[in-house]
Order: structure tokens, then C-alpha cells, then sequence
């Protein structure tokens, strides 16, 4: 079978035994690839039948996607409109599909189109069609070609700009030359108030170049707008973006001058994202009574999770309301998460795991190894298939009920496949199987190695469910690898300094030498802080350079504070995701028993977080 598939891939039929494929479990995967040879010359009833024989695996939506790209490019458009079931994934395919409803849903056609049409680049050759047609009818309009044009502008996207710019006439003049002449937010000052027909391209214009300017001179925007924007007669809609966008970026970059127009616009913004920011300026700055207001101000929704209510009753508590904070503190410890665990321990109480246990026996493994798609999951898995493997796994998960998707997740936890169990966890929304989404994988390698290099086991193990899930071939766009991903370069300078030779791109998948190597370099970081785990592990995310400089240059009292001043969202949800992680991992290390279990030491809790943190050279 394995060279069967090879075979089929290559559209080599003379060499693959149909009738023996015939009796096979994986024979869907070999006339998936004679099919799609076919096409578009399948008629579409052979296409929808084997999208019917295939319906429990991810082949039947292959083939769908397949039959809707080639027929799209053959212009048949009845046999697209048959096979396909509603709007597929991608933009081609998407394209194709609102195409052939042009001669007989207009109306989805043209929306699907102009949803199409609206975007900041390039869209594929198998757009044009649609677009021309839309075109040709006014559905995309002179006021929809600006529009785009302005999206283009925003994107850097120049080509695609004097492309849009070639299909307005005359009366759009003064608006193209007036986007030509916006090289600063000063210019904004000279810039009409109305363009375009019947002022029909000022509103994106402003949010455009608003949208640039704020980018490129946060402080230099906010002053234009508070200069021109009286002048402007914008909806309220174009006008809130423009505002919230100023908000957010006058409070990442620290605009000066900017904290009062930030507050007098906060309330009618409604924004999440800026009131995030603003609470977390004033922790900053320790102003909590601020803190309080701004939390305050938020959706009841978003105030309720456990990070805000931990914030609520910090604050509280810096102003002496020690009820209110007992109650938010009380709060945010019922939840499984940093701030749930950090307000536990501020009122001494266990940490809330919250974990489920399931108990399946053989007989349940048994039916779920007897399931089509997991005997064809092994199969693939067997002839070195993983990627097919993995997504006729999930694919099993996501279309099971919840009892069925527990069943499967136990089969892998029985078989070891750690992995995939933790994926599957993932597909099957099995939030509380913390025993399955934190499984003990490599565990002997992480206290081996954990204990030669002085590192907690418990972090290194966090650490790599974080990176990698625990799939030892990971590998991420940047070049990471292995369990831990670590940069070549990286495994390269750590072996060295232990004296093994450079493992290349390869070796270091290797778990035990990527977990050596990993802990070889957590260790080092550890060294650097002091030994505290928090700054090590920010520096495993964001790299030592970046945390020197935050704790050089933001140093505060408080662990919680100094997590809340990280710049990098990434990072901040890295630290605690790990630290979090590592908790979980300790507790189920002991039996789920949390009572000698901390989420940070004394001195990392109670340390201050600057450069004093840095050993001494």
C-alpha cells in the first residue's frame, strides 16, 4: 500500500494492482488520487458519490475542494454548483464558487463577491471573472473600487493601488492626488475635507491614512486628528475606528501628552482591547485606584475572568477594602489558570484543578480500534503516513459525540501516542482530562535531565507542552525543532559547551538529546536571573536580550506586575502558560494533591524585578 499511494500520487496506474487496493482499508486514498486525475472531465454525480462513500473521513471534503478548483478552472459551472455545499475555504476556490451562481443566485453571488472584492491585496486570477461581471453590473462600484484602493494603501500594496487607481474616471482626481501627496500626518491639515464624488471617498481616505500615520508616529497622528477631526463630517462608525486605533497604539507606545484624550474617548470606545491597556498602565504606575475605575468600565464578561477579578482584588486591597478583595480574590481562585492560582494563594486555599477522570476498559478500546477511521489512522500511521494519520484521527474526534471522542482520547492514551492524545484533547473540546491534555510523556528523560542540570523537571516539562505539544518532530516556521524547539544554531552552541559534537537538523529531534539540550539551556537563563524561574522563562520566549532590558528598564516590586509590564502579548501569555502548566504538571506528578505546591517560590514572589535580578559577572 505504501508504494501503491506513492503511485497513485504520480498518477501512475500501470503499476498499482486495483484489485488488491479494492480489498484494502486505505483503498478511498488510492481513488481519491485517480479521481482528482480525472477531473474536471469526472462528471459530478461520481464526485458526490464518493463524497458520500467517505463522509467519516477528511477525504470526502479533499475531493470536494479538488472538484471545485478544476471544474472553476474549466468553467463548468453547473458541475460546480453541484458538488459543492456551501462556501469553501480559500480564495480561488471561494471565487470559483460565488462565480457559478452568477445565471442563479444573484444575490449570493454578488455578496460573496463584493466580500471578495474588499480586501487589502491581490486576490487570484480565478477572481476575475467575478469581479468583471460585478463590475460590468455596478455591484462593485467607483465608491467600492476606492475603497479598496485605501485597504491597498494601508498594506503598502503600490501595484495594487495604481491597478484600482486605473479604474476611476475623472471625478476622482483630486481624491488619487491628494493620497499621492500624504507623505506625514501633518499633511493631513492641507488635505479637503470632502473628496470624491459627492464626498464619497472621504471617509476611507481618513480612516486610511489615519490607519498609516498612526503606525508610522503615533504622537504626530494624535495631534493632526485633534486638528482636523472638528472639521470632519464622518460617520460615527469611521470615526470610532479612527479613535480607538489612536487609543491603542497612544497607549502601547506611551504616547506623551496623550493619557487625557485617551481617558476623555475610553468610555465611548467600548473597546476591550484599550481598556486592557489602560489597566494595565495604571498597574503600571501603581495607580490603583484607576486600576479599579478602568476595570470597572469593562464588559461584565470580561471583567469576570479570573485575570480581572486577581486585578479587582489587588487593587482593592491596595486601597484597604480587604472584603471586596477576599470576594474577587475567591473568584478568580475557582478557575484553572495564572491568576486562578495566583489569588489561591494569596487566601491560602489549593489551587482549583478542576480535573475530570474517565476509566474506559478494554472492551471500549476494542470498539474504538474496530472504527473505520481509526483502522485506517493506524494503517497510515504503519506505511509512515503521520500527516494523513493525524487528520483522519481528528477528523474521527471532531465529528464523534463527547463519550465517543473520551473513548478515543483513552485508545491513545493506551497506546502512548502522548502527541496525539494531547490533540486530541484539543479536537474534542476535553478541557477537564487533564491527566490526557498533561500526560506524563518522557517523563524519566525531564527528571534525568531535570536533576543533572539542577532545573526543575516540572518547568522543562511545561515548557515542552507549550513549544511542542509533545510532538518531538515539531518543527515551527522560524526553525525551531524538536520537543523543546530549539534554533539549530541554539543546539549547536549548547552542544558544544557540554562537549558533544553539533546534532544538526535531525539529531536534535531526537527526544532525550533535545531535552538534554533544553535543559542544558534553561539552565543557563536560570544562572543569568538568579535562579528566578519567571525571568528564565520569559527569556526562553522572548530571548535574554529583551529581558534585561524590561527588567533594566521597568523594574517593580511584584511578580504579578512585572508579568503585566511584559510588551509582548506572546510572551506575557507564554510566562504564564508555563508557569500555570508546570503547577498541573506537579500536581498529577502527586496524585492531583496540591497542598505542597507553589506557583512561584518566597523569592521569586517577593523579589524585585530589575537588573539586580542579573548575576554578577
Amino acid at each position: 500500500m505504501r508504494k501503491a499511494l506513492a503511485n497513485a500520487r504520480d498518477q501512475r496506474w500501470e503499476l498499482i494492482n486495483l484489485e488488491a487496493v479494492d480489498r484494502h482499508i486505505l483503498s478511498g486514498y488510492i481513488h481519491y488520487h485517480r479521481l482528482r486525475g480525472e477531473l474536471p472531465a469526472v462528471p459530478p454525480e461520481r464526485v458526490k458519490t464518493y463524497i458520500d462513500t467517505h463522509r467519516d473521513s477528511p477525504l470526502s471534503e479533499w475531493l470536494r475542494g479538488q472538484a471545485i478548483t478544476q471544474y472553476g478552472e474549466a468553467k463548468q459551472w453547473s458541475d460546480v454548483r453541484a458538488v459543492a455545499d456551501a462556501e469553501p475555504n480559500g480564495s480561488e476556490r471561494q471565487c470559483y464558487y460565488y462565480t457559478a451562481f452568477l445565471e442563479t443566485d444573484r444575490a449570493l453571488a454578488r455578496e460573496g463577491g463584493q466580500a471578495l472584492w474588499q480586501v487589502d491585496h491581490s486576490q487570484p486570477s480565478a477572481c476575475d471573472a467575478l469581479f468583471n461581471r460585478l463590475r460590468a453590473s455596478g455591484d462593485i462600484d467607483a465608491t467600492a473600487i476606492w475603497e479598496r484602493k485605501m485597504l491597498a494603501w494601508q498594506a503598502g500594496e503600490t501595484r495594487l493601488m495604481a491597478y484600482l487607481g486605473s479604474l476611476l474616471d475623472g471625478n476622482w482626481q483630486t481624491a488619487n492626488e491628494t493620497v499621492s501627496h500624504m507623505n506625514n500626518a501633518a499633511a493631513l491639515s492641507e488635505a479637503p475635507a470632502c473628496l470624491g464624488p459627492r464626498c464619497a471617498a472621504t471617509p476611507s481616505f481618513y480612516r486610511a491614512a489615519m490607519w498609516r500615520f498612526t503606525r508610522d508616529d503615533t504622537a504626530s497622528a494624535l495631534a493632526a486628528w485633534r486638528e482636523i477631526a472638528p472639521s470632519l463630517t464622518l460617520s460615527h462608525k469611521t470615526q470610532h475606528a479612527i479613535e480607538e486605533e489612536l487609543a491603542f497604539y497612544a497607549l502601547v507606545r506611551e504616547t506623551p501628552d496623550s493619557l487625557a484624550w485617551v481617558d476623555q474617548k475610553l468610555a465611548l470606545l467600548e473597546s476591550e482591547r484599550v481598556l486592557e491597556l489602560r489597566v494595565r498602565r495604571a498597574l503600571g504606575q501603581r495607580q490603583w485606584a484607576d486600576a479599579l475605575h478602568w476595570i470597572d468600565a469593562m464588559p461584565s464578561e470580561q471583567q469576570a475572568s479570573s485575570r480581572w477579578q486577581y486585578w479587582l482584588a489587588r487593587a482593592n486591597e491596595q486601597l484597604n477594602d480587604h472584603d471586596a478583595a477576599q470576594t474577587h480574590y475567591q473568584n478568580a481562585a475557582s478557575d484553572r489558570s495564572f491568576y486562578g492560582f495566583a489569588a489561591a494563594e494569596r487566601i491560602n486555599q489549593p489551587f482549583s484543578l478542576n480535573s475530570s477522570q474517565y476509566r474506559f476498559d478494554s472492551a471500549s478500546r476494542e470498539t474504538v480500534a474496530a472504527l473505520p477511521a481509526i483502522k485506517r489512522a493506524e494503517t497510515l500511521m504503519r506505511i509512515g503516513e503521520k500527516g494523513l494519520a493525524y487528520s483522519e484521527w481528528l477528523h474521527a474526534v471532531r465529528n464523534a459525540t463527547r463519550e465517543q471522542a473520551l473513548a478515543i482520547a483513552d485508545y491513545a492514551d493506551h497506546q502512548q501516542w502522548h502527541a496525539l492524545l494531547v490533540q486530541t484533547t484539543i479536537a474534542g473540546g476535553l478541557w477537564d482530562a487533564l491527566e490526557w491534555r498533561f500526560p506524563q510523556a518522557y517523563a524519566a528523560q525531564f527528571l534525568h535531565w531535570g536533576r543533572l542540570s539542577g532545573v526543575d523537571p516540572y518547568l522543562l516539562m511545561a515548557i515542552a507542552r507549550r513549544e511542542s505539544a509533545y510532538n518531538p518532530q515539531a518543527l515551527s516556521p522560524a526553525g525551531a525543532r524538536g520537543l523543546m524547539q530549539l534554533m539549530p544554531g541554539t543546539a549547536a552552541q549548547v552542544s558544544r559547551e557540554i562537549g558533544l559534537s553539533d546534532p544538526g537538523l535531525y539529531g536534535v529531534l531526537d527526544p532525550e538529546l533535545n531535552i538534554r539540550l533544553g535543559s542544558t539551556y534553561l539552565r543557563d537563563k536560570l544562572q543569568r536571573y538568579s535562579g528566578n524561574r519567571l525571568a528564565a522563562t520569559a527569556a526562553y520566549n522572548a530571548g535574554p536580550g529583551r529581558v534585561d532590558r524590561w527588567l533594566e528598564e521597568q523594574g517593580v516590586e511584584d511578580f504579578d506586575l512585572f508579568i503585566e509590564r511584559i510588551p509582548y502579548r506572546e510572551t506575557r501569555d507564554y510566562v504564564q502558560a508555563v508557569l500555570t502548566y508546570r503547577v498541573i504538571f506537579a500536581a498529577l506528578a502527586q496524585g492531583g494533591d496540591t497542598t505542597k505546591i507553589s506557583l512561584l517560590n518566597p523569592d521569586e514572589q517577593h523579589v524585585r524585578y530589575d537588573d539586580s535580578l542579573l548575576a554578577k559577572k
